[in-house]
């Protein structure tokens, strides 16, 4: 037969009996122990009795005394560990409750202490709001006040303007008077001086236009010594191949005529004639091609001083232009005041 908590009754006697043999007594605990610590004490004290009433009473007395005791000591036990495990499960029963209530409560606070939180930070926006429109409106009445004072000081100032400026107006009506008697003797004057301004410049004008014509006549015969130059080179080059072609010539007929011995002496020495000609027409070609160079700079520089001559010429023109518009505005501006 199997109890509920899978010990067979067999070995619970097999262990009875292993601890008889050891001459052990053969307890729940001790049987327990020799199972392994395996079984219920309730089931191995069910099957210890069950044997002991099967055996038929072998045991002396004093041994069913210590087994009556041990096994009620067993019953209270198995009690004292059901009313603990029901007690224990009671016990986690409530706290776990007590947990979840606190949780709730933890949560419900939490919960309250966050709306609390966003309340107060909503409030301390609106103070620091309600601070800078307080600080905008203090500006606004300082900055009020500070343009009243403003107007006030440049009303003040403007009466002393109106005052100031009367006492100028007289002052301007008597440097007027004091201007018009000045401006005709300015007049006077400046037409003097501007008639001695004209006459100078019409005399630097003459003395440019002299010294133009003088550089363009130097121009002209500079040009056509270099042409006269150019022509002689040109002349020189014609006759230095006219020579070398003579020379040729010369030389193809002492080649033919090698029998006649006073014709060849005659032909060498005309060539070495014409070979010193040739060298003197090299040197004066030379000569003439320096010249030419010289000739070309100096027409540069004759060239840039007659830019810059005519520069001159057109900036006195311009300063003359400008100061005969400028006598004429002033005098149309004379015109136009009145007297």
């Amino acid at each position: 037969m199997m109890a509920r908590t899978g010990l067979y009754k067999s070995e619970v006697e097999k262990a009875r009996n292993s601890l008889l043999a050891q001459g052990r007594h053969p307890s729940v605990d001790a049987v327990r122990i020799a199972l392994g610590n395996t079984g219920s004490k309730t089931t191995i004290h069910k099957y210890l009795k069950e044997l002991e009433e099967e055996n038929g009473g072998n045991v002396d007395r004093k041994t069913s005394i210590s087994e009556a005791l041990q096994d009620l000591v067993a019953r209270l036990a198995v009690q004292l560990e059901v009313e603990a495990s029901n007690r224990i499960a009671e016990l986690e029963a409530r706290h776990s409750e007590k947990d979840h209530l606190h949780e709730s409560e933890i949560a419900a606070l939490m919960a309250k202490n966050a709306a609390i939180q966003e309340k107060l930070d909503l409030t301390i926006a609106a103070i620091k709001q309600e601070i800078q429109s307080h600080e905008q409106t203090r500006e606004a009445m300082q900055s009020e006040s500070i343009a009243r004072h403003t107007l006030a000081q440049q009303v003040t100032d403007l009466k002393d303007r109106l005052v100031e400026n009367e006492t100028h107006r007289q002052s301007l009506e008597e440097k007027h008077n004091h201007a018009r008697d000045a401006l005709e003797h300015y007049r006077s004057s400046v037409k003097e001086q501007r008639d001695q301004d004209i006459r100078r410049h019409e005399q630097q004008v003459q003395q440019l236009q002299a010294e133009l014509r003088h550089l363009q006549q130097s121009l002209v015969l500079k040009q056509s010594e270099v042409t006269q130059l150019n022509q002689d080179g040109a002349r020189l080059v014609a006759e230095l191949s006219q020579a070398q072609k003579s020379l040729y010539e010369e030389k193809n007929q002492s080649r033919k005529a090698q029998n006649d011995l006073d014709a060849q002496r005659s032909i060498a020495q005309r060539a070495t004639q014409l070979e010193a000609q040739i060298t003197e027409k090299t040197a004066l070609i030379t000569d003439l091609q320096k010249q030419h160079a010289d000739s070309l700079a100096q027409n540069k520089a004759l060239d840039t001083h007659v830019s810059s001559l005519q520069l001159e010429l057109a900036t006195a023109s311009a300063k003359l232009d400008a100061q005969q518009r400028m006598m004429d505005e002033f005098k149309t501006f004379l015109n136009a005041k009145p007297h």
